[in-house]
């Protein structure tokens, strides 16, 4: 196996990571008022976030660059939803952990989710298995979506 065959799949994962640390250094700075809050059954121990978070952006930024390696067509539009939901989901850190705005940063979410969607879907016209590697990631995004929107029924 040749380091050289995965290239993108590392730049590309470097790039998500890159995203992840920063909405990391955000959550951190929000981690004493999200302790304070009441939360729905079902959330996780706050140490697992970051150890799901670490792996999502791993395989979205494999996803890409095995998108990026075989389609030189498709790297456009999968590049821009690959992007777009990056942005969206370093904002929605900033919603929520940052600003507080729990209700807003739900349907903030559901923005990310169609994302998500979207740019699986893109991934999939040119690879199969890079497709199937959002299943995850929107999985805990809808998880999130659950858990959002109980923390903000919950203190209102």
């Amino acid at each position: 196996m040749k380091i050289k065959k995965y290239k993108y799949q590392f730049l590309f994962s470097a790039v998500a990571l890159a995203f992840g640390a920063v909405g990391g250094w955000i959550t951190m700075n929000g981690m004493d008022a999200y302790e304070m809050l009441r939360k729905p059954p079902l959330t996780p121990p706050h140490r697992l976030f970051p150890v799901v978070w670490t792996i999502l952006y791993i395989l979205m930024g494999a996803a890409m660059g095995r998108v990026w390696q075989k389609d030189a067509r498709g790297r456009t539009a999968a590049l821009t939803f690959f992007t777009a939901q990056l942005t969206v989901n370093l904002l929605w850190t900033l919603l929520f952990f940052g600003l507080g705005m729990y209700l807003l940063s739900f349907f903030w979410l559901i923005l990310l989710l169609f994302l998500i969607y979207r740019m699986s879907e893109v991934f999939r016209q040119s690879d199969i298995l890079a497709a199937k590697l959002q299943i995850p990631y929107l999985v805990w995004t809808a998880f999130a979506g659950y858990l959002i929107l109980g923390i903000w029924w919950l203190n209102r």
